[in-house]
């Protein structure tokens, strides 16, 4: 999130879409019931009538997978309506930047300029903007970009700084905003609710209610999950809702923002830390064999030529210091070297199984995950599991992946799999920190011992180190000055400590020969430097441990702070846990206030301009001053840089990040009950591993339901732990199929009669949940029925067990976030 779950409580109007938060994030609710306690309006839009559209003002029905044309929607009439806040957009997006003259979108094909049908990709030049001048930046050794690197190393080639044209006007049809504008004029009212099945009245209500926000002093905040991500255009569903957010001025003020909910198993955590593949700690890029042999072309590769990101060379190198300490030197560039690279073979969770299948992957460490259960097209998951030589797997209990060999449709005799299972401890059973949806480090003490030969996640990895350490020093290996050089010393009285962690973490200055006891811990990632002087493992969490006086004690550290004050009475509490950056707790807060440095509603004041200084109740997320060496403070006047964290400083309504589009286009699923009404090419043209032979699209004509699956609150994730609570059981005792009473009466299907559900992929047996809940919807002017199933089930157990459902979802994927598409595919049903 940019803010934090507190801060619902500010919003004028709350808009849910892919998410039931009541029942999926109960405690968010919570602050939602605050603002509408004060008068503000809650609108859900989800295929079903769920439980959070219960306590809603307004409800809106979508078919699934059609999310786009629905914020393409709204983006079409707030921008015609004139309801865009256009002082915040003129200030601080792009929306006056030209873009490139080549820049062009074509109906007729779906495709953006750019595309290259050999490589199947886009070449992304033509998405950027036009230059007035390119400025070469300070490369002294003051200026941003100085590091130091091993002697005969050519000097550094700094990326240029655009300078780039632009029209305050708006008058031009190349700026932003234009193209933006002329990109969803065609999303209009009577089409988006031909492709998303509402009614017109519903949705102007919606779309009137939530463009009202874009009155400077009011405010609106956008609520989602999985809903929205678990799309083959799932990135481009989030940059749909940012572009809302940025029209309506709702970025970094009170009550505003882009709310992913994220849950319990700390995937806000796994994300910092860099557990997707093509990530590095601190949402910088893993280095890669073809872009960044060496450290110099990595840091010339990655470092931007305006911004806050001119500082990544001594985020970077200060990450390597901590991988590999006292062998990380000037001399070997730090150990960059030793660092793995990524090649040309893809480990994303899809192409893995991909590879598992194909032979090339002989062994697999599962830790922490249920891929038999969990992943899109399970089946076909299984079946490459058991062509491993090899599989441990790392979970709380037995999961269908632990035991992937007992699947109904596998024959354990022609396995030959070696299995191997190591109990891990509890969140209960351990210490450590976890990061919520809004970025707060909270840490969390251990309640009680791990159970018979549990272990903690961390104790086991450092047991698996050492031998593997000792192995190698013992009898050699490929690549063993990457494996013996890193830097391993979290231990205290003997054993692995995640307080030390924690400090590694947070960073400290180098020094030969320290422990964990006498480093010199930093306060701000601001006292990084470039040169081997400190050593950070990862720069965005810089001073969430930094109490040098009693570094072993978590209470006393701002990540176990529990302070109840909220000074600015705005929800931001300050003193209890730690949000990273620098404890910062709304993102870009800068636009919370207008050019001049005053809010936009003196009630949410968050920084102010007094005309000689600034006045925060947050951490600024700009330059607001400098402080000399003797202490002298220079306060900074207001500018248009609200978001630092891009070159530009600016939003970017058009934009090159993402692989698959500059905007956000409608596409239809991987599987659609319907033809693609706004372009004529039905899917994106990026979708991932739609060719694998294990995929077998479904047609309509055979499978013409639209399914989605989500989660209930009786039950968690692939429901490893949760079938095993009896309580829980009683309460959700069976897996179900919910779907409409005029679909029932057509199939012949009672409340309560098991049901058939089959396509290409699996063929999987629920109870029939019959409720008016879910309707029916017009899509192109024919009847399409859309039924919902829940996914916590298994054969794996120890009270209740079921067919696999996501045995039927398609294994394809998203090309930059490589998410499968759980949420929109076909199937047919029928009672069993």
């Amino acid at each position: 999130m940019t803010g934090h779950w507190n801060d619902f409580k500010n919003a004028d109007v709350l808009l849910t879409c892919g998410s039931n938060n009541v029942e999926n994030h109960p405690e968010s609710a919570r602050w939602v019931r605050a603002a509408c306690d004060k008068g503000a309006i809650s609108i859900v839009v989800d295929p079903r009538y769920t439980r959070s559209a219960a306590v809603a003002d307004v409800y809106c029905p979508i078919r699934p997978g059609t999310d786009i044309t629905f914020w393409g929607g709204l983006i079409n009439y707030i921008i015609q309506n004139d309801k865009w806040q256009k002082e915040y957009v003129l200030t601080y997006t792009n929306a006056s930047y030209l873009v490139h003259e080549d820049y062009s979108f074509d109906v007729e094909t779906g495709l953006f300029s750019g595309w290259d049908e050999s490589k199947q990709k886009y070449v992304t030049t033509s998405w950027g903007y036009q230059e007035e001048e390119s400025v070469a930046p300070n490369t002294g050794t003051g200026g941003a970009f100085a590091y130091v690197l091993k002697p005969g190393t050519p000097e550094f080639t700094p990326p240029h700084k655009e300078v780039p044209r632009k029209d305050m006007t708006l008058t031009d049809p190349n700026c932003s905003f234009n193209i933006l504008k002329e990109h969803y004029s065609r999303y209009d009212i009577e089409t988006v609710t031909k492709v998303c099945g509402m009614d017109a009245e519903t949705l102007e209500q919606v779309y009137s209610l939530y463009a009202s926000t874009g009155a400077p002093e009011k405010v609106g905040a956008i609520l989602y999950a999985l809903g929205q991500t678990q799309h083959h255009y799932g990135s481009q569903n989030t940059r749909a809702m940012c572009l809302v957010q940025l029209l309506l001025g709702n970025i970094g003020v009170p009550g505003g923002s882009v709310n992913a909910l994220r849950g319990e198993p700390n995937v806000q955590g796994a994300t910092d830390m860099a557990m997707l593949v093509y990530d590095f700690p601190g949402y910088m890029k893993w280095p890669t064999v073809a872009s960044h042999p060496t450290l110099r072309a990595w840091l010339e590769h990655e470092t931007y030529a305006d911004g806050y990101y001119t500082n990544k060379p001594k985020f970077f190198i200060s990450a390597l210091k901590e991988w590999y300490g006292e062998h990380a030197t000037v001399d070997n560039d730090y150990g960059y070297d030793w660092l793995p690279k990524i090649g040309s073979t893809d480990f994303t969770t899809m192409s893995t199984f991909e590879q598992m299948d194909a032979g090339v992957i002989k062994g697999y460490f599962c830790w922490g995950m249920n891929p038999a259960n969990s992943t899109a097209n399970t089946k076909f998951a299984r079946q490459a599991l058991s062509k491993l030589e090899w599989l441990v797997a790392v979970d709380w209990v037995e999961t269908e992946t632990a035991c992937f060999w007992r699947a109904p449709d596998l024959d354990p005799a022609e396995i030959q799999t070696e299995c191997y299972y190591l109990p891990a401890a509890l969140i209960y059973e351990k210490m450590g920190s976890i990061s919520n949806s809004g970025r707060w480090i909270q840490w969390r003490y251990k309640a009680l011992d791990p159970v018979d030969e549990a272990k903690p996640d961390y104790e086991i990895c450092d047991l698996l180190w050492s031998e593997i350490t000792r192995l190698y020093r013992e009898e050699g290996g490929p690549c063993a000055e990457a494996i013996l050089n890193v830097k391993w010393d979290y231990h205290r009285d003997g054993k692995i400590d995640p307080r030390a962690v924690s400090m590694a973490l947070n960073g400290y200055k180098w020094k030969d020969g320290a422990d964990w006891d006498s480093r010199e811990l930093l306060s701000t990632f601001g006292d990084l430097g470039a040169d081997g002087s400190t050593a950070c493992a990862l720069w965005i969490y810089s001073g969430f441990w930094a109490n040098n006086d009693d570094r072993w004690e978590a209470a006393s550290q701002k990540v176990g702070g529990r302070a109840l004050e909220d000074p600015s009475g705005l929800g931001l509490y300050p003193g209890w846990a730690y949000a990273w950056p620098l404890n910062r707790r709304i993102l870009y807060n800068r636009a919370s206030a207008d050019a001049e440095g005053k809010p936009w509603n003196p009630e949410r004041n968050v920084v102010e301009w007094t005309g000689s200084e600034w006045v925060t109740n947050d951490v600024p997320d700009f330059g607001f001053k400098t402080t000399a060496a003797d202490g002298t403070v220079t306060w900074t006047p207001p500018n248009n840089k609200a978001f630092m964290m891009l070159w530009e400083q600016n939003a970017r309504l058009v934009s090159y990040s993402l692989k698959d589009a500059p905007l956000p286009e409608h596409y239809e699923p991987f599987e659609s009950p319907a033809d693609n009404a706004l372009n004529k090419r039905q899917n994106s043209p990026m979708i991932q591993f739609a060719d694998h032979p294990s995929v077998k699209r479904g047609d309509r004509s055979e499978y013409p339901i639209a399914v989605t699956t989500y989660s209930v609150v009786e039950m968690w994730q692939t429901g490893s732990q949760t079938r095993g609570c009896p309580a829980l059981v009683e309460a959700r005792p069976e897996q179900f199929i919910e779907m409409s009473v005029e679909l029932a009466e057509e199939k012949g299907i009672q409340n309560g009669d098991t049901v058939r559900v089959w396509n290409n992929r699996g063929d999987v047996k629920l109870s029939a949940f019959v409720t008016r809940r879910i309707k029916p919807l017009m899509v192109n002017g024919e009847l399409c029925h859309v039924v919902g199933m829940i996914h916590h089930w298994g054969w794996a157990g120890m009270y209740s067990t079921a067919d696999t459902v996501n045995d039927l979802a398609p294994n394809v994927g998203d090309p930059n976030s490589y998410i499968p598409e759980f949420k929109a595919f076909l199937v047919n049903v029928e009672k069993a």
